[in-house]
């Protein structure tokens, strides 16, 4: 599934119109009648009007009418409904014009309310308003505070600013969004929730808080990302009329990852089919260098994931005072301690042994529970410069890596490099604060992506992965009780694995956050609440 910014749209909008010749108030009414459907689509699943049989005696007249009577017809289905219609001046308001059309043939009861004088609608919008008043259709033009707007209503549709709004609503468009959002009824978004930055998925004051959004030809950037994601509730991406193939020199703001996504972008299945004659060598062998005295867990956890995500071998190399805590915790994996002083912690002259290592590996993952350490700086830095082969790097080398003066200081890797920083992490590489980092995180991870040369994985809700390239892909797999200590080490286990058997750095990025993804809706799904849920429960879902 596309992802498009709106500058984007604009783009596919004006080729579709111009160079296609799809006339834009056909697109117009496409949108509105896709709009209206999924209100018809919400009616339904919400049972306010479906047709109930009470009588339990067969002889009931309930059920005589259950059995010989035909169900009600289209127009009867929805003759308890009642939306209210909230029109802007633009083409979202034309598009919730031809929606109010569409609910009136099915039956349903609407009213229009404008945000501004309906003279003020122009273009096509203009040519809505005025069929509409042709039809009859009632309206009033929206007075701030006045009693009674929103009563009697079961439904609205927000048709009031799409995506080519800047900044926060204001005006009557601020009073009327917190109005609608104080009426409690559900909202249904026409294409974007209005006062939400279709780009980015920031909120602004005000912002509608939708039940559903119709996203109208493409899916919005905004609508991927937190906190957009939850103020547009459930997203359906409606066809419009508009080729779903990206028109000549518009590269798209990314994809969502689905299993479908994975084989035709990716190339990889998510199955993942073994061979008949393969062996422990056939799939890779993952080294770990990762955890340290007060963090041990951290490396069990992502050395387990990449054994459970298909690889054919593992070594943990551990400080060596870590040894007789941890032998035989995990029994399929190999161990390699390096000497540590007896502290348990790394040092700088570990990084020999490690590189000796990995002569007879096939990828390092390096920073689960490493600790902070006198000389950290040179240990990363003779890994990330002497290993010719695949480099995952997570947690605390993350850290090291910013405090060494980020990627702008440290060279290039022929080898695929993946990192896997969650936000704070984010921050401290790019320079910025977390909060900076959250509001673009497709453009941001794009942007150091390209300009680095790594396949960059964001952590968090609705993960995101970029190739040095410039392809972005979006995870929507996953669950709420995935916030939890280990979990981001579970992922660079999979990801390890999954390079340690072949693949290269973004399909190995974008199957394993897509494979923990799916691991924890599974490990989720076995306990009683979310919050039981642990990082070990996602490495036992794989």
């Amino acid at each position: 599934m596309q992802i498009v910014t709106s500058e984007q749209m604009r783009e596919i909008d004006h080729y579709t119109i111009e160079t296609l010749g799809i006339p834009a108030i056909v697109l117009m009414e496409n949108a509105g009648r896709a709009i209206a459907e999924e209100v018809l689509s919400y009616c339904r699943a919400s049972s306010r009007n479906g047709y109930k049989h009470t009588g339990d005696a067969p002889d009931s007249e309930q059920a005589y009418e259950k059995v010989f009577r035909s169900e009600p017809g289209p127009r009867e289905r929805y003759r308890e409904e009642r939306w209210l219609i909230l029109i802007g001046k633009g083409n979202n308001g034309g598009d919730g014009l031809v929606c109010a059309r569409h609910l009136v043939d099915a039956g349903v009861s609407v009213h229009l309310l404008y945000a501004e004088p309906p003279e003020s609608l122009c273009g096509d919008a203009a040519a809505q308003r005025a069929i509409a008043e042709a039809l009859g259709l009632p309206r009033s033009v929206y007075t701030p505070g006045e009693a009674g707007t929103f009563s009697g209503f079961t439904g609205i549709v927000d048709a009031l600013l799409g995506t080519g709004a800047k900044g926060a609503p204001r005006g009557a468009y601020a009073s009327l969004i917190r109005e609608a959002n104080g009426s409690g009824l559900p909202i249904i978004a026409a294409d974007i929730p209005s006062g939400l930055d279709a780009d980015t998925g920031g909120l602004y004051d005000p912002c509608i808080c939708a039940r559903k959004t119709v996203s109208l030809a493409f899916l919005k950037a905004g609508l991927t990302q937190y906190p957009g994601a939850e103020a547009a509730g459930e997203v359906v991406v409606r066809y419009i009329g508009i080729p779903p193939a990206l028109p000549p020199n518009v590269p798209g703001a990314g994809q969502v990852l689905t299993e479908a996504s994975l084989q035709s972008e990716l190339g990889i299945k998510v199955d993942r089919p073994r061979r008949a004659d393969g062996h422990k060598g056939t799939y890779g062998h993952v080294l770990l260098a990762a955890g340290s005295l007060p963090m041990s867990g951290a490396a069990l956890l992502s050395a387990k994931a990449a054994l459970r995500a298909g690889c054919g071998l593992a070594t943990w190399a551990l400080p060596a005072a870590l040894l007789p805590h941890t032998s035989g915790t995990v029994p399929e994996l190999m161990t390699a301690p390096v000497p540590d002083d007896g502290s348990g912690a790394w040092s700088e002259a570990a990084a020999g042994e490690v590189l000796r290592l990995m002569q007879a590996r096939d990828v390092l993952a390096v920073g689960p529970g490493l600790g902070r350490f006198p000389g950290e700086a040179g240990f990363l830095r003779a890994l990330w410069e002497g290993i010719p082969r695949p480099l995952v790097v997570d947690a605390d080398a993350l850290n090291i890596l910013a405090a060494a003066g980020g990627l702008a200081a440290w060279q290039r890797r022929d080898a695929a490099t993946v990192l896997t920083p969650h936000p704070g992490e984010m921050a401290r590489l790019a320079g910025l604060s977390t909060a900076e980092a959250q509001r673009d995180r497709l453009g941001l991870a794009r942007r150091f992506a390209e300009q680095h040369g790594v396949t960059l994985v964001l952590k968090g809700a609705r993960t995101v992965v970029a190739d040095p390239g410039g392809r972005v892909f979006v995870n929507t797999t996953g669950h709420p009780g995935m916030a939890t200590g280990g979990s981001g080490d579970v992922l660079t286990g999979i990801i390890a694995s999954l390079l340690a058997q072949g693949l290269s750095g973004i399909q190995a990025a974008a199957l394993g956050v897509y494979l923990h993804g799916l691991a924890g809706e599974r490990a989720a799904s076995k306990r009683w609440t979310s919050a039981s849920l642990l990082a070990g429960d996602i490495v036992e879902a794989l």
